[in-house]
């Protein structure tokens, strides 16, 4: 099975909506008598979660390119044929 990247904002938006529907479920079939707030609620708060999930997810995701980037430099000087060059 091929490897991919973990993305947590879609992992909260897939629980928070798993809790929508269970909510849904248990008001339709009479086994608890939500109030219609509660949805909005849960759902707006699932949305807000999701996305902080996703913000500190490329936090780190792009702290973690930015330590391998510099620990795979080989620690050669700059090379001098730019347009900053002495002559």
């Amino acid at each position: 099975m091929p490897r991919h990247e973990f993305r947590p904002g879609r992992a909260v938006t897939g629980l928070a909506m798993l809790a929508l529907a269970a909510g849904y479920a248990a008001d339709a079939a009479g086994a608890w008598d939500a109030p219609p707030q509660f949805f909005v609620v849960l759902f707006c708060g699932g949305l807000f979660t999701a996305a902080w999930a996703t913000w500190i997810g490329y936090r780190i995701r792009r702290r973690r390119a930015a330590r391998s980037a510099s620990s795979e430099s080989d620690g050669a000087p700059p090379s001098s044929s730019g347009s900053h060059a002495m002559r």
